[in-house]
């Protein structure tokens, strides 16, 4: 309230937002936290996650004791502690077609903290079609990339959403679990993120529409991007045609996975032959691995497969060795190749 650009109006106008945080790991919890603090009415978090030992670098509002917990039921109780004048509720369920536009409908603002380019979509095109600001973030590596989506223009015209910086879903980049990122980048993206919300509801400041900030950690440097409205791209016909899919979030088919206790029987097994995609090599993988191909450095076409064996695809979570099973598959009908159910975090 000390700063005259907000004052007592401002914070009275961040008292009386609704604010929807999806996804809350490593950009989603410190932007929760963020908000609730800076005085943010009411909060409702979404995730269908559970705190993991591989998230503690860079989720750093969570802790040890609170491995395999849900991140909203611990996220919501951080709030709790230290602003209890915020309303905090929360979803425990992965967002999805069904559910997203009732969903963002309820919020002043929503706020993208997830790292899944399918759900990155969903969220931008709920976004557009109930009207809705969308403040967006994303990580690769070292990279960061924030924006604020949808912002009313005048004349019933909106600012550019995320499909006018990239028009189609591209289905070759891995997430944060995948690529790797550097644990301070999460934080400082997240932070942007909060900017942007407080300017909005305050309206302080000038925005981030229109362009793309993208902010390098190795370089310590930053630049904007221009973008331009595509008038031609009609969201509501994209949302009734596009399925959103992400392997994170739908059912595996079972006939592709094999369980912690059928692998185990079958380790003496010469014929299997188990390949790992991990990209960090300092991973623990309990039993020995025949191939080690990072997942940013695999390609189905070089693969070449024995078909007198059968293959068994490790990861983190059994997520990226799905996708990786489901892209031999489709190469190799005839090859008996296999996800690891849950992935070697549950062996």
């Amino acid at each position: 309230m000390a700063l005259s650009e907000i004052g007592k109006e401002g914070q009275a106008l961040l008292q009386k937002a609704k604010v929807l945080v999806i996804g809350c790991g490593g950009l989603g919890s410190p932007i929760a936290i963020y908000l609730a603090t800076s005085g943010i009415g009411e909060l409702h978090l979404v995730d269908f996650d559970t705190v993991a030992v591989s998230n503690l670098h860079r989720q750093v509002f969570f802790s040890v004791e609170d491995v395999q917990r849900p991140k909203v039921e611990v996220l919501a109780n951080e709030i709790k502690k230290r602003a209890p004048f915020t309303k905090v509720s929360y979803t425990n369920n992965a967002v999805d077609k069904n559910s997203i536009i009732a969903l963002v409908s309820e919020f002043d603002v929503v706020v993208d903290g997830t790292d899944s380019l399918p759900v990155k979509y969903l969220i931008n095109d709920a976004c557009v079609l109930t009207k809705k600001p969308l403040v967006y973030g994303s990580l690769y590596k070292f990279d960061g990339y924030v924006s604020t989506f949808n912002i009313p223009n005048g004349g019933g015209d909106y600012t550019c959403n995320l499909r006018d910086a990239f028009p189609e879903i591209a289905t070759n980049i891995p997430n944060c679990e995948e690529a790797g990122t550097l644990n301070p980048i999460v934080g400082i993206i997240a932070l942007l993120q909060v900017n942007e919300v407080i300017k909005f509801i305050t309206g302080t400041g000038k925005l981030l529409i229109n362009q793309l900030l993208i902010y390098n950690a190795l370089e310590n440097s930053q630049l904007k991007i221009k973008l331009k409205k595509n008038k031609a791209l009609i969201i509501r016909d994209i949302f009734k045609h596009t399925q959103y899919i992400d392997t994170d979030c739908t059912v595996q088919d079972s006939s592709l996975l094999i369980s912690n206790s059928e692998l185990k029987k079958r380790l003496a097994d010469k014929k299997m032959e188990i390949v790992s995609i991990l990209n960090n090599g300092d991973t623990p993988i309990p039993f020995e691995v025949d191939q080690k191909i990072p997942y940013n450095r695999f390609n189905v076409e070089n693969f070449v497969p024995d078909f007198k064996k059968y293959y068994v695809i490790v990861c983190n979570k059994g997520i990226t060795s799905y996708t990786v099973t489901l892209k031999l598959k489709e190469k190799y009908p005839l090859l008996s190749v296999f996800s690891l159910f849950e992935g070697v975090e549950k062996y």
